[in-house]
């Protein structure tokens, strides 16, 4: 019997571990959804906007590039990260203002 599909191209089943980042795309008369998922324990999700492109890429702990998805940046309409809590006693960026 087969299971779900629970690629990291697909969001996942929620026993994915690691970060996700989706990305809202005009596809003309509608808007499609697409989530990069850090697949496996001590993969990260980066992303970055380059030369009118927005890249999404899947890296593991070495750097090695696992995957990733290519936008044009003029279609892009949203892009949020989803970072899971780091237990690793990782200090935060900066400290919230409202605290």
């Amino acid at each position: 019997m087969a299971g779900p599909k629970c690629g990291p191209w697909e969001g996942g089943c929620g026993q994915v571990k690691g970060d996700r980042v989706e990305i809202v795309v005009d596809a003309g008369d509608t808007t499609r959804t697409y989530q990069v998922v850090a697949s496996r324990a001590g993969r990260r999700v980066e992303s970055s906007v380059r030369r009118g492109v927005v890249e999404v890429s899947e890296v593991t702990r070495s750097g090695s590039v696992v995957r990733t998805a290519r936008f044009m940046a003029t279609r892009v309409l949203a892009l949020v990260e989803h970072p899971v809590p780091r237990t690793d006693g990782e200090a935060p960026l900066r400290e919230d203002p409202g605290s």
